[in-house]
């Protein structure tokens, strides 16, 4: 807008511009650049909270401020340059920044709409069912995130008080195969991107069963190994039974030395009888 007035030569030019800056980063507003300053305010209407003003006036070489924090300040010396900083960009700095100055050549409008950009923490994970879900936290606005293989889910959002969204995205796969998938995370601050191979859980407890089952059979196997071998030792050191057998031999060893003394007595005897003969 621009309005020329001939008669007392009065020119009122009116720029809007629309800007964007990162939470955390600096941020930089200037004014027309004008010789002869005669008076410079600034005006901030954020999104949340209160305005606040910052002025100059050279007749006074004053300055004013007025509701600001201590981190939106001049950026130089207001006469030479009433440039507008903010050292440390955060999210309740969202809003409008109107400089009004007036200077010989007339007065003179800047108006910017700044946006505040936060970043997203970006993860990307397996979930239980061993499904690739990627989370795009906290971002403003929020982040649109998207699969190097094709994906039909549509992304859920949660939105959280200070204006900042955070988006869900979970990729099923159609096959129990196991391969890299990678996630997209695109947002005006800047991209993410990462890649995860998912086991599925249906494989993995197949393997589970698999592996559980053939452990007992094993376990088993063994115990009886075990117990086969302790009673084939048991049986070679056992000593043999014998039973108890009376024999007419051993009647015979008992009774010959009995028959040996009697033959013995009667020869001596019938000796002894002829000689008394």
């Amino acid at each position: 807008l621009e309005i020329d007035g001939k008669a007392n030569h009065l020119f009122i030019r009116d720029w809007n511009d629309r800007v964007s800056a990162t939470v955390g980063s600096s941020s930089v507003f200037t004014c027309p650049q004008k010789s002869n300053i005669t008076m410079v305010t600034w005006k901030i209407s954020p999104k949340v909270g209160g305005p606040c003003t910052l002025g100059y006036r050279a007749d006074w070489n004053k300055t004013d401020r007025t509701n600001c924090s201590d981190g939106m300040n001049w950026k130089f010396r207001p006469d030479r340059d009433p440039t507008l900083e903010i050292r440390q960009v955060k999210i309740a700095h969202e809003g409008n920044y109107t400089c009004e100055l007036v200077a010989a050549e007339g007065n003179f409008h800047q108006t910017y709409h700044l946006t505040v950009l936060v970043l997203p923490k970006s993860t990307l994970e397996c979930d239980d069912q061993g499904n690739p879900v990627c989370q795009a936290a906290a971002g403003k606005p929020a982040a649109q995130i998207s699969w190097v293989r094709e994906s039909n889910l549509t992304p859920s959002e949660e939105g959280h008080d200070d204006g900042t969204v955070t988006v869900f995205s979970k990729f099923t796969a159609h096959s129990t195969e196991v391969t890299n998938t990678t996630c997209i995370v695109s947002h005006p601050a800047g991209n993410w991107s990462k890649s995860i191979a998912c086991r599925s859980r249906n494989l993995i407890l197949y393997v589970s069963i698999i592996l559980c089952f053939l452990s007992i059979i094993i376990f088993v196997a063994v115990i009886y190994y075990f117990k086969l071998h302790h009673d084939r030792l048991c049986h070679k050191t056992k000593p043999p039974e014998t039973a108890l057998t009376h024999s007419p031999q051993d009647d015979t060893m008992e009774v010959e030395p009995y028959t040996t003394y009697v033959q013995k007595e009667n020869v001596i005897y019938n000796s002894v009888s002829d000689l008394t003969v």
